[in-house]
């Protein structure tokens, strides 16, 4: 071997090397694909558009609910849909986006709360559109999100400024109808955990709800969320196949959601080879 070629040897094997000590950041591909990928856009508008050709018969039909547990006289309530807000209304992937450069694995409470606060998260694909039909045709939108009230340093005196700084973005994105009390974050009251069924009863309470839109599969069922298998979490989605695309509309959210937090370490035994 030459000496100029023991040196490029020597010289790529130590590029080589910085290369695969650098380590990947395991939410590298799932951000790049949120932020840049065509299917991302094409999957949020497919959404809203079936949500949208539903909406008319879902108003129509005094039967029609899109909860499993909704019983008594709600045929003769006011029709409603509920939406989750992150990654089904509001796109936050620059929060997961800095979590990545800055090389943080876990969930940082400090950097997402600085993101809340700017208020200037943009829409995902077709979620406005749909919203403000759905409010122009009478039907009211509530928004039940696993936001968290707290309060901050630089605003000690309020409780949930975090309200303030939602409802500011949903206003600045296009949503023409929206009303302080449509906005239903976590720990608002004391029963409003991140399991949010208990607010998904009062909803059903006051409206008869026609849709269900979310990233996880919690904004549509209870105790899906915590002390399940994925095997179990799979065969509630088929027992409940009917719902999909008629009543229960899925935002796709490979960054981050319960499909992540109910698998036990190391997730690698998941993978299935062939």
């Amino acid at each position: 071997m030459s000496f100029s070629l023991s040196l490029l040897f020597v010289a790529t094997a130590a590029v080589s090397s910085q290369t695969q000590a650098v380590p990947v950041h395991p939410n590298h591909n799932a951000v790049l694909w949120y932020q840049t990928s065509a299917e991302f856009n094409a999957n949020s508008v497919q959404t809203y558009t079936a949500a949208r050709n539903q909406l008319l018969r879902a108003i129509a039909d005094p039967n029609w609910t899109a909860l499993t547990n909704q019983t008594g006289q709600y045929q003769q309530l006011p029709p409603a849909v509920i939406v989750d807000i992150d990654e089904t209304i509001l796109d936050n992937s620059p929060a997961a986006a800095q979590a990545v450069l800055q090389g943080k694995t876990n969930f940082d409470a400090a950097l997402w709360d600085a993101w809340v606060a700017k208020a200037s998260a943009q829409a995902v694909p077709g979620a406005v559109k749909f919203l403000n039909l759905a409010e122009a045709n009478g039907v009211k939108v509530l928004y039940i999100s696993n936001r968290e009230c707290a309060p901050r340093k630089t605003k000690p005196t309020e409780q949930c400024p975090q309200h303030a700084d939602t409802l500011k973005n949903l206003r600045a994105v296009g949503i023409k109808q929206l009303q302080d009390d449509q906005l239903w974050l976590k720990g608002q009251q004391t029963d409003w955990s991140s399991e949010k069924e208990s607010r998904r009863v009062l909803a059903a309470k006051q409206y008869r709800v026609v849709m269900l839109f979310g990233d996880d599969f919690g904004d549509f069922l209870p105790n899906v969320k915590k002390n399940i298998t994925p095997q179990q979490r799979l065969k509630l989605s088929q027992q409940y196949e009917h719902q999909w695309g008629e009543k229960w509309f899925m935002l796709s959210n490979p960054t981050y959601g319960s499909w992540q937090t109910i698998l036990n370490q190391p997730d690698s035994q998941y993978l299935q080879g062939f």
